[in-house]
Formats: structure tokens, sequence, C-alpha cells
């Protein structure tokens, strides 16, 4: 887990992935046949078929680099630091939180995120009931306005900061939405040879928690036969939610998606993806996810169309700091895709 812990630490909020790219570039040099950034920041690794194969299709797998973040909107007259939210968070979740603020010298600048308002001490009973708008909450760096100012500005990008831990077969940490797809895209190209079927292009995507903006740019560059998403999905397997609403179940392997908000994925993938898994022995799920999406909605409608499906890891706790995964569900992800690949 020692790969995955560092891309869970790094920072890189949409449209400043840009040191998780370095650091994943710098993982699968040799592993691919062409790597390229596009004009969006994607980084392209294409594994070409071997020499003389006919009939190959284009694969493209998208892995998302970015995790939801903030912009720095404003600095107030007394040094605080307002801010601007990239990616929906659940603002419950933001209470007392340290924050790492990039700078545009390429310092790093740390901070701590509270809302607006008075403490518990002398609060009234309404105030400690409310949920602050986004618009409420501030970062105080511990510095003065002049130096604030001098070292940060508007657009500066603010992420959360959270160690990565291990527990038992779980893993938690933050933005595992979705380091967890960049550690199976490493580990794939790893593991890739050169097929007589699939001219492949593992896709380290930015800005999916925007609006699946770079795989909209990529799919259509690229104009995949079959696109397949790497991401995560809700695992509501905990108290407080009946079992009906839980989505997926940690340590019940890789979810194969039916349908999210986005896409319905094809039939023919689904099918040959749960017969797969059941020939290879890999465990396996099935998701249908009533909101929210993922790249898959995008590639699928690059240009003419592609078949398309998504593959998730089940998690945890989903965009906040503590999002958990199961380690065989991981392997399970990276396992079935490769077989697929190969196969």
């Amino acid at each position: 887990m020692d790969l995955l812990k560092v891309l869970s630490e790094m920072p890189g909020a949409p449209g400043r992935e840009e040191l998780v790219r370095e650091f994943i570039e710098s993982k699968v040099k040799g592993l691919a046949d062409e790597i390229t950034t596009d004009a969006m920041g994607n980084l392209i690794c294409r594994k070409k078929p071997v020499e003389g194969a006919t009939d190959v299709q284009k694969v493209m797998i998208a892995c998302h680099m970015d995790e939801i973040a903030f912009y720095v909107r404003l600095i107030d007259d007394k040094g605080f630091i307002r801010l601007h939210n990239a990616g929906g968070f659940d603002n419950r979740n933001l209470f007392a939180r340290r924050v790492r603020i990039q700078t545009r010298d390429g310092e790093v600048i740390e901070g701590v995120m509270n809302p607006g308002g008075r403490p518990i001490h002398i609060a009234s009973p309404e105030d400690r009931t409310k949920i602050p708008k986004m618009a409420e909450f501030f970062v105080d760096t511990g510095l003065d306005k002049e130096t604030v100012t001098a070292k940060i500005r508007p657009g500066d990008p603010v992420t959360l900061v959270q160690e990565f831990t291990e527990l038992g077969e779980m893993v938690t940490g933050k933005c595992l939405d979705n380091r967890v797809a960049c550690w199976v895209g490493v580990r794939l190209l790893e593991r890739l040879q050169a097929s007589d079927k699939y001219d492949v292009y593992v896709v380290f995507t930015v800005q999916e928690e925007v609006g699946l903006r770079g795989a909209i740019t990529s799919g259509y560059a690229i104009e995949p036969d079959i696109s397949i998403a790497i991401d995560t999905t809700l695992a509501v397997d905990t108290p407080g939610v009946p079992g009906e609403e839980q989505i997926t179940e940690l340590g019940k392997g890789v979810a194969i998606k039916i349908l999210d908000g986005y896409a319905i994925s094809n039939k023919e993938l689904v099918d040959t993806f749960v017969d797969l898994a059941e020939t290879e022995g890999i465990t396996h799920q099935y998701e249908v996810l009533p909101m929210g999406g993922t790249d898959v909605g995008a590639m699928q409608r690059a240009r003419a169309g592609s078949r398309a499906v998504a593959l998730s890891v089940p998690t945890r706790y989903i965009h906040t700091v503590t999002e958990m995964v199961h380690k065989g569900d991981l392997r399970a992800t990276l396992d079935l895709l490769a077989a697929y690949l190969s196969k």
C-alpha cells in the first residue's frame, strides 16, 4: 500500500493535478509505448497491440487524478482566507480541518479551516445545530495580513490534509476517490502485455469532480470502441442506513456497474465481466447507483459513442478525509481488469 499512501496524501485539486501527474508519470515510465500529456492535462499512456494484429479495438481506461478541493476566493482585511469549493462537499465534515495551500511560487502554506461564528461555550442553541454554508468557512494560516497577501493570491488551490492509515484489511485516507483508480492504473501498466485484440489507452484524467471534463476531451481524441472507468462507489454498509440502501459492501469484491446517474453500462460488457469474474474466482458485486456518476458517462458519449462500463471500488465515507476501502476489493478490481485485457 506504499504507492497508494503517496497518492492519497498528495494534493491535486481539479485543474491543478500536476503533482499527481508528475508522480504517476515517473512510475509508469517505460511501461507504456507512448506517454503524452494533452492540453487539458490528461496523462495518456498507450500500450500498442502486437505488430500485425488485425481487427484491433481501442480500449480507453479512465482513472481520474483530481480530488474535491477549494480555491482561494479572497483575503479579508485581517488576513483570513475565503474559499470557493471545487467539487461536492458535505459541509458537516469540514469543521476543524487542516489544509494545504499551494502558492504560485511553489511554496506550501498550511492552515486550519473553520466556519465563522462563536465557539460552543457561548453559542446559542440555534447556532449549535446550524450547518454552515460554504461561504462561511475560512482558513487561518496564523500569518499576518501582509505576509498572507504577499504569498497567497486568489486562484491558489487549497486541499485537505490527512494521513493515510492501514486499519487491518482496510485503508483510510483522503481522496481515495479517486487515487485508488490511479493505483489500479499504475499496477495495470506493470502487468499489461501487448495484445492481439486491444489497443489500450490508460488515461489519468483531470477535472472529473467538476464535470468529467478531462474524460470529455480525451475520449473525443482517442475515440475508443470500449470505455472503462475505474472509480469509487458508495458503500453505505454502516449504522443508520437500511440494508437496501447500502449500494455496495466492503470486502465483497469489485463492483460491476449496472448504471448510475450519468450512464447505463453496456449489457454485453457487464455480462462479459460477470462471466469472467465467476470463471476466474474474482469476488464481485453489482452496483446500481441512483445519483452521481463517473468518467464513463463522458466516454460513452464521445464522438459517435462507445460501449462502456465501469468497475468500482466500494468506499465508505466518500467525499470525506476518512474514506475507507478494503484491500481485497482493490485487488479484485485490478485482477478483473487485467484478466479482461489479457483473456
